[in-house]
């Protein structure tokens, strides 16, 4: 059984096939990275489901150019059912000074244990338009979230199992492979999750 310390610790939860989850086309097979969980609940963006929308196309919708070759053919991720016309920008830790690493760079950052940073504002965007900013970065429209003991509840009815993040899943790692690798770091395979396994 999971405690809520554990879940504190553990930044990934690849969900479990379930026929019974309220959305099985959204969390069917997904891995959510957990970028907040209190007592007041928990938020987290979903890595491995991409939206036909590349970066290319989001920084042409908001206005500026993307001078970064690498991220134009990028897909902007679907991560989660809440608030989707906002983006989240997953990234890097940067630092305005390194005397001061505690200030932020961007204006609506959130800093998460681990090393990486969630970033909801447009100087983010700017930034990485002009060749600056994080290198690696993950951008989502949406996020998604848990309220007070809803994480912990769906845990203990084995719907997400838990495990520790690695940031080369979350930018190393082919979109279509994060599923099954998540599943590796505990030392699983798909097939057995399945309803199936172990029936002619």
């Amino acid at each position: 059984m999971f405690t809520v310390k554990l879940v504190d610790v553990c930044r990934f939860c690849p969900h479990q096939p379930d026929e019974s989850f309220f959305d099985r086309e959204l969390f069917a097979r997904s891995v959510v990275y957990l970028c907040e969980h209190s007592q007041r609940g928990a938020l987290g963006l979903v890595i491995n489901k991409p939206s036909e929308i590349s970066l290319k196309d989001l920084f042409e919708k908001v206005e500026l150019p993307l001078d970064r070759p690498d991220l134009a053919k990028a897909p902007v991720f679907y991560g989660g059912p809440m608030q989707t016309e906002r983006g989240f920008v997953l990234h890097e830790a940067t630092f305005a000074d390194a005397d001061k690493p505690e200030l932020p760079v961007y204006s609506s950052t959130l800093a998460i244990p681990g090393g990486l940073e969630m970033t909801t504002s447009r100087d983010v965007l700017e930034a990485i338009s002009t060749g600056a900013g994080p290198r690696k970065v993950l951008v989502s429209l949406g996020y998604s979230a848990w309220g007070e003991g809803q994480l912990e509840s769906e845990l203990g009815e084995n719907s997400w199992l838990t495990v520790q993040a690695d940031t080369r899943l979350i930018f190393d790692t082919p979109v279509t492979e994060r599923y099954e690798q998540a599943l590796q770091l505990l030392g699983l395979q798909a097939w057995m999750l399945s309803p199936d396994a172990g029936h002619a």
